[in-house]
């Protein structure tokens, strides 16, 4: 089975620099998943498309509900773009049933294969989405209009740079405040065949990977909390005044 999807296992880290430094690193994999390939992938033993499966994904992860590709192709025509032709996203798989995705990465190409746009879908933990669209050519950065973590205020900026996929693959955000660095994040991974040996072999060195991903979150904040990091106050869309902390998206199956 010849597919454009992989599976890319690296590690994702963190740098704050200010106000006090602090500092992540851990053990991640990702999927690629290639919009064209979602029929033959689900005919996998260890995947599944829309349906459980010891790994899976599931449409309604991503997007607002529209079919993937329809959602995409609203998004880059909102920006005066055409419709795209190969469709490939990063994101996190559902382990068990369970996921959150902090950052989903979509790769657009146009009808003749050359890279057309990039979508950055951003989550936070009471279950909220928004998409920063960037075309190809135009400046990998945007200004930050999501609430996304407790400790990093909303007057930030956003600088992205990629490493499109291939035989690695990287994604790297600088964020800025008041044009001074703040926190950098990236993802760097190597290219694994999408199958069923690589999934069960990745389901033994990175057990319940997308729940630790949940916990580290937690456990991450604590420290900052410890540094003395404060906490920026959410308002939610009934108007209740929260952290993202205070309520994580539910496992779903």
């Amino acid at each position: 089975m010849s597919l454009n999807s992989a599976i890319y296992v690296g590690q994702v880290v963190h740098q704050r620099h200010r106000p006090k430094k602090h500092a992540l690193k851990y053990r991640v994999f990702s999927l690629l998943v290639d919009l064209d390939d979602l029929s033959a992938l689900d005919g996998l033993k260890w995947f599944g498309h829309n349906r459980r499966a010891l790994f899976s994904f599931r449409d309604a992860d991503h997007g607002n509900g529209l079919p993937l590709r329809s959602w995409v192709n609203l998004k880059l025509a909102d920006h005066g773009l055409p419709p795209a032709g190969r469709i490939r996203l990063l994101c996190y798989p559902r382990i068990l049933g369970y996921v959150f995705n902090p950052l989903t990465v979509w790769f657009c190409q146009d009808a003749a294969g050359q890279p057309l746009a990039t979508i950055y879908e951003v989550h936070n933990t009471f279950g909220e989405r928004h998409s920063y669209v960037l075309p190809q050519g135009a400046e990998q950065a945007a200004d930050k209009s999501f609430y996304v973590s407790p400790f990093i205020d909303m007057d930030c900026r956003y600088e992205f740079r990629l490493t499109p996929p291939g035989e690695k693959v990287r994604v790297a955000i600088h964020e800025t405040q008041d044009g001074q660095p703040l926190l950098y994040a990236a993802f760097t991974g190597e290219a694994r065949p999408f199958d069923d040996a690589t999934l069960r072999r990745l389901f033994f060195t990175h057990p319940l990977m997308t729940l630790k991903v949940t916990a580290g979150i937690h456990w991450e904040a604590l420290r900052l909390i410890a540094k003395g990091i404060r906490i920026r106050w959410y308002t939610d869309r009934k108007g209740r005044r929260e952290t993202p902390a205070a309520r994580i998206a539910e496992p779903q199956d």
